[in-house]
């Protein structure tokens, strides 16, 4: 007999344990009670049975706790169009013959005005869908479409929210037209969020906390700037490997349109987006872009100059490179150089070093 426990009191937790055909899902997790918490890992690692098992789509034994609230245990399993969460799926999946204004108000108008916890204006703007309301789903881009589904989910006034690769279907036109609504969205709601992706962009953008999961094990599962600085995760082997750091705009400076953003532990100069001083952003940094050495050149072109420390060394799946994890303060960062380098300037665990960093990414 297959196994399975889910519990989730205050914020989610889930132990939960199954096998399905020849594949076996074992993990024990306690995720946040709100903002974003991302399931990633490759295809095939668990993530969507993850999902669906704590939707109630796939048979489960065992219990369900959401918030103290019991959804499933040992005498009661709620079924699945009873729970109050909403799941946005791959693909859109809208009504074609129903106006953008009339796929909102499908499950919107199945609530009592007592059950409304989104109203329907907040949905249309979070998502950017005033101009749109009048339209057919067949008039629209992938990435309106996604965006009418995640209101429509929304307007069920969800306890939980899934999201299971929602961008995976769309072209990168439309993921880049789509993230800043998502990243709206998220600063809005009060609701915990799970969303399954295999991507590192997504990831740096949107989540608070982080999941890697492997073979349908959970390999790591932590606040996100910890979990990505990590060098015992597979995630360190891909090329867009790095950290996200969280800064606030400190200065800007008009002459050159850039801004300074400060952390703990130093500053870094990025590309002015406009954003006000004072304003938080998330910076990603990627490890192939910071160079190291041992004494301070002010006779480059590197912008940033920071004085780190290192921490580890180890080998990647190529023996050519290594990664080398750095601490900026309390900051963590990334390094990847060839090996020659290492060697040619002797850098070891617990050396002062200089870091380069050539460029920053602001994500918000």
């Amino acid at each position: 007999m297959t196994e399975q426990v889910i519990e989730i009191t205050s914020g989610i937790g889930i132990r939960f344990q199954t096998d399905v055909d020849d594949f076996s899902l074992d993990v024990d997790l306690q995720l946040p009670g709100q903002g974003v918490s991302a399931l990633f890992g490759h295809s095939g690692s668990g993530k969507t049975l993850l999902l669906r098992c704590i939707a109630g789509l796939h048979p489960t034994q065992g219990s369900l706790r959401v918030n103290d609230a019991v959804w499933q245990d040992d005498s009661l399993c709620i079924p699945v169009h009873q729970r109050p969460l909403a799941y946005v799926f791959q693909e859109a999946s809208l009504f074609p013959h129903l106006s953008v204004q009339r796929n909102l108000e499908y499950g919107y108008r199945r609530l009592t005005k007592q059950q409304r916890r989104i109203n329907f204006e907040q949905a249309v703007e979070w998502l950017g869908l005033e101009r749109l309301l009048a339209r057919m789903p067949d008039k629209l881009s992938g990435g309106e479409r996604q965006r009418v589904a995640i209101a429509r989910a929304l307007l069920t006034s969800p306890q939980l929210l899934l999201m299971d690769e929602p961008l995976s279907a769309l072209d990168q036109r439309s993921k880049q037209e789509i993230l800043p609504y998502l990243e709206q969205l998220i600063r809005n709601l009060s609701i915990p969020v799970l969303y399954v992706t295999h991507a590192a962009e997504e990831v740096a953008r949107l989540a608070d906390h982080l999941v890697v999961l492997e073979q349908g094990r959970a390999l790591a599962s932590g606040p996100l700037t910890e979990t990505l600085a990590r060098l015992d995760l597979p995630i360190r082997q891909k090329e867009d490997a790095g950290v996200v750091i969280l800064a606030h705009i400190a200065e800007r400076d008009s002459r050159w349109h850039l801004a300074r953003a400060t952390f703990d532990g130093g500053n870094l100069w990025v590309r002015d987006s406009g954003l006000p001083v004072g304003q938080q952003v998330r910076l990603r940094v990627l490890a192939r872009d910071i160079s190291l050495a041992k004494s301070r050149h002010e006779d480059q072109s590197t912008l940033n100059l920071l004085a780190a420390r290192i921490t580890d060394i180890v080998n990647t799946d190529h023996p050519a490179v290594v990664l080398v994890r750095l601490m900026i303060g309390s900051t963590p960062l990334l390094a990847r150089l060839t090996a020659r380098s290492v060697e040619a300037l002797e850098l070891a665990a617990g050396d002062p070093v200089w870091v380069q960093i050539k460029s920053v990414a602001v994500l918000e």
